[in-house]
């Protein structure tokens, strides 16, 4: 039985009377509990619980929630929620992110590692899936145009999406993914599978944990050349964080055009120095580095979240300058 057959659902409708706008999110886990009104409201994008208190951001603004949970029931809350995801989180392991229904992402930390007490970071899907022309119509391209964007996706260019978190990321790959031509083959991997996109050939790839014996682990490396063994037309790697992205860059250097991934960087001036960090966790120098990036990355786009609205902030490009690796802003026709 599948990880997601596991979990008890609420059913449609048994929500009905929660304090939370709009329709709401169907198909949550009973194991949200006292959350359950917070992750269910349409609006909300990322809940944060802690001893301290539950937040909630609804898009615009990150806000203090009246409800109040001590560290006991945070804990609780942890292990239940990791649990329901297939995983485990204690002691040995204190730091695990899970996947629950529809694409929902939980992340927790306990104590002591969380200095102040368990943290729970809740991260929840939007209920449609945008596509480029939507996310235009939301005013997302308003300084770089549309076509610049879709153009990469035409012409195959292996695109890096950067932003800090929550800059919508994820969002935007999912969208461009969605203009790939039907008879493509899409092949994702990501540590937690949060990529929900809009195409009719889609394999989706997520790592797994070792169990409570240390055995079983499959790592995202691992999963980067299992993938090439699949004949994708297009290779995603959900998020680049560790020494999986030297296979990634190996793979799209070896005629596996049309990938992409993103990167957590807070602007393109950042994201030279983010990627020689992953490469001397994966045995690559600095220079090593920067040959396989500039090889195998034609575009980085920078997208932000200014004041609630997530956008594009510009395309850059990646160039090499006396052995360093430097990501510059490309021309407009580029």
């Amino acid at each position: 039985m599948g990880r997601d057959q596991q979990i008890p659902f609420v059913p449609g409708g048994a929500l009905d009377d929660a304090p939370f706008g709009g329709a709401g999110r169907r198909g949550l886990p009973l194991e949200f509990a006292e959350l359950l009104p917070l992750v269910a409201d349409p609006a909300v994008t990322d809940v944060f619980a802690s001893s301290e208190g539950v937040w909630a951001d609804d898009g615009s603004a990150l806000r203090k929630h009246a409800l109040k949970l001590g560290e006991r029931r945070v804990r609780e809350l942890a292990v239940e929620l990791v649990g329901a995801g297939g995983r485990h989180i204690d002691e040995a392991s204190p730091c695990v992110d899970v996947r629950l229904g529809e694409g929902v992402r939980v992340h927790a930390v306990l104590s002591p590692v969380a200095v102040g007490g368990t943290q729970l970071s809740i991260r929840l899907p939007s209920g449609m899936r945008p596509s480029l022309a939507e996310l235009e119509r939301l005013g997302a391209f308003r300084a770089v145009p549309l076509q610049r964007i879709r153009s990469l996706v035409e012409r195959r260019v292996n695109t890096l999406i950067v932003g800090a978190g929550g800059s919508g990321k994820t969002t935007l790959l999912a969208a461009m993914l969605g203009e790939v031509p039907p008879d493509e083959r899409i092949v994702t991997i990501e540590d937690v599978a949060e990529l929900r996109i809009e195409h009719p050939h889609v394999v989706a790839l997520e790592s797994r944990q070792a169990n409570v014996e240390g055995a079983g682990e499959i790592s995202l490396s691992r999963l980067v050349r299992e993938s090439l063994r699949m004949r994708p037309d297009r290779l995603v790697l959900g998020e680049c964080r560790g020494p999986e992205v030297r296979d990634l860059l190996m793979a799209l250097n070896t005629g596996h055009d049309g990938g992409a991934g993103t990167l957590h960087a807070n602007s393109l001036a950042d994201v030279a120095s983010r990627l020689e960090a992953l490469g001397a966790l994966a045995g690559l120098s600095q220079e090593a580095m920067g040959r396989q990036v500039a090889s195998a990355i034609g575009a980085v786009v920078h997208v932000e979240r200014v004041a609630g609205r997530r956008g594009v902030a510009a395309i850059g490009e990646v160039v090499m300058r006396g052995g360093h690796l430097e990501i510059v802003e490309a021309a407009e026709h580029a």
